[in-house]
């Protein structure tokens, strides 16, 4: 029997068996408005406000383009918190659409530039977007307590992050999370200047279509179905075939996109860390360890606002997670691997709720660290006042003949000074074993022995470890390379490797085989055209070495005693991300069926060319 206790001033307490969309409901009422901008546009925006009048509350607010469904005043969200303790602390929780999304007004811009000289009321961007939405709340909103923060997941994080800049002073906390950072070098559609293809094809094929007006529901995709991606996209064949087939000039993003293949003007104006320096409210920024999609945008913002002496508290927080894990479920594993705890549960009650409630209601101690870090491997949370943590030691994991890799150049005598193999873009190297039609969220610590098992990848392995190694902060890839051809990419990947009797799981319906697995720790693509710079691409000269050396993003790993360290290193990784031609052609997206070559790829390993993997090692 559900037994619902109103009290006098309309606050209904909730049974311990009732579902939050009741508590929801009985607790909060819900408005919707259209606020305007400096511009006169007007966004769409709901609020839900607590029914309790005996006490102010903060604002917190979410701004997205994808959507503050559901519309209508007496239309409830289930829940708009990513824990029932936030809806049961109490905010004012406001939801809005950006600016060009589904029900706002005005012109929708991709990751729009920031202005930091505006001159007039025409010029807007999502910090004055935010700064207006709040001083419009201020004003029309009751029982407030003065103060507001901001959050968001990926894209949404993108607006957390640009709302803190030249922030409105009521705005007092902001949290990115997975915040799009920068397309061309780390986040989403590029790393390292490849295209990452499958999950933004449908991307584009959905978000990407025009709205010629305020709606609620955007037109479906027009992406086709098919069940394996890697077949599919292979029949598709070069990029440009994309909009001949399917987006047919639907898509007029695509077409933007396209134009600009390198770092240039178009991409730094679109980089969050451009304003980092005007950052004003306290900072939480949040990523996961196996995040596909803004793994750099969390770390590299952080960096960022490191700069930023002046903020009230700079903070990051990294947990075992995929895009967005830390805000639902309990986050104890992820694919076939267990993280032995409920770490997305933790984070949300111990981490997120105490920032905010510290900085909008100034309750409680300031009790969190600059860095709050969950080391995967030993599966437990660390405490840092610095990330990297200072006590680290910067080291090189080294190739060496025989598939050797170590810490110490021993390079020995008589051996080849280079391994090769023979790449070819139409049988590329799968990034997964299984049939999937779209990037997975377990890709990041998939199994990779099926990777290794073929001629196309080198393989580099280390003696079992006597005792535990753990590596924190980025890694640095240094390869001495040629190729056959004039144009190249390289995948790294760095492997923790279990022992051969290491125990499957029970139950295990799936049979996997836990000895001897391969997990992926981290892996990342170099489109080596970038190697003088991403703005200045230059083909190869045909066989002749050349040194190709990039950054990868963190890791903050436990190689256990008893593991192995595995290296990897490949050409293609195909579909998560498109396929380098191996002929240089000035636009990839350009490129023509016949300009997808094989190529034979050495990489070299001795004395004067010391391929190897930098590292940081945690003492």
């Amino acid at each position: 029997m559900r037994i619902l206790l109103c009290l006098s001033f309309a606050v209904c307490l909730q049974a311990a068996d009732e579902p939050i969309s009741v508590y929801i409901k009985a607790n909060y009422t819900k408005y919707e408005y259209r606020i305007p901008m400096r511009d006169g546009k007007r966004l769409f925006t709901s609020v839900y406000t607590p029914k309790d009048v005996s006490k102010q509350y903060p604002f917190l607010l979410l701004r997205t383009p994808y959507s503050v469904a559901p519309y209508g005043a007496d239309q409830y969200k289930e829940n708009f918190a990513k824990s029932e303790k936030f809806v049961k602390e109490g905010f004012i929780f406001v939801f809005q659409d950006v600016r060009g999304r589904y029900m706002s007004e005005g012109e929708y811009v991709n990751v729009r530039p920031y202005l930091p000289n505006k001159r007039g009321p025409q010029d807007v961007d999502e910090s004055s977007d935010t700064y207006d939405t709040i001083e419009w709340l201020l004003k029309n909103v009751p029982n407030h307590n003065g103060r507001a923060g901001i959050h968001g997941i990926s894209y949404p994080g993108f607006y957390a992050a640009m709302g803190a800049i030249d922030a409105h002073p009521a705005l007092k906390a902001s949290s990115p999370q997975a915040p799009v950072t920068d397309w061309f070098i780390g986040d989403d559609f590029h790393h390292n200047g490849a295209f990452y293809l499958p999950h933004y094809f449908r991307f584009y094929s959905s978000f990407g279509l025009e709205r010629p007006e305020p709606l609620t529901k955007y037109p479906p995709s027009i992406a086709p179905e098919f069940s394996d991606g890697y077949k599919f996209f292979l029949d598709v064949g070069p990029l440009v075939n994309l909009n001949e087939k399917y987006f047919k000039n639907r898509v007029a993003y695509w077409n933007e996109f396209i134009a600009h293949p390198t770092l240039d003007e178009y991409w730094k104006a679109r980089d969050a860390r451009v304003g980092a320096k005007n950052a004003k409210p306290a900072m939480m920024t949040v990523g996961g360890w196996f995040d596909a999609e803004d793994l750099f945008g969390a770390l590299r913002l952080y960096d960022a606002l490191e700069a930023n002496k002046s903020l009230p508290q700079n903070m990051l927080v990294m947990g075992p997670w995929a895009h967005g894990q830390w805000g639902r479920g309990p986050g104890e594993k992820l694919g076939h691997v267990n993280f032995n705890a409920k770490t997305s549960e933790f984070y949300r009650d111990n981490i997120e709720l105490p920032f905010f409630v510290y900085h909008l209601k100034g309750k409680g101690k300031m009790e969190l660290p600059e860095a709050y870090m969950f080391e995967t491997g030993a599966n437990q949370w660390h405490k840092f006042d610095a990330w990297p943590p200072k006590n680290t030691e910067a080291q090189k994991l080294y190739l060496l003949p025989g598939g050797r890799l170590s810490f110490r150049a021993d390079y020995g005598t008589g051996a080849t000074a280079f391994d090769e193999y023979v790449s070819d873009p139409n049988k590329p190297v799968p990034f997964t074993p299984a049939i999937v039609k779209n990037m997975t969220r377990e890709h990041m610590l998939d199994d990779q022995r099926f990777a290794g098992m073929r001629p196309d990848v080198l393989v580099y392995t280390s003696d079992v470890l006597d005792q535990d190694l753990i590596l924190s902060g980025q890694l640095k890839p240094s390869l001495f390379v040629s190729t056959t051809g004039t144009d190249s990419d390289f995948v790294v990947k760095l492997i923790d490797v279990y022992p051969d009797d290491y125990p499957d799981p029970d139950p295990n319906p799936e049979k996997v085989v836990m000895g001897g697995y391969q997990q992926l720790v981290r892996g990342e693509l170099f489109r080596a055209r970038f190697r003088n710079g991403f703005d200045k691409p230059v083909p190869f000269t045909p066989g002749k070495m050349e040194k190709v050396e990039y950054a990868m993003p963190d890791v903050f790993h436990n190689f256990r005693r008893g593991h192995r360290i595995m290296v990897q290193v490949q050409s293609t990784w195909f579909p998560l991300v498109d396929r380098n031609p191996q002929k240089y052609v000035d636009n990839i997206f350009n490129a023509k069926k016949e300009d997808f070559v094989r190529a034979t790829q050495r990489i070299y390993r001795n004395a004067q060319n010391p391929s190897s993997v930098g590292v940081l090692v945690l003492r």
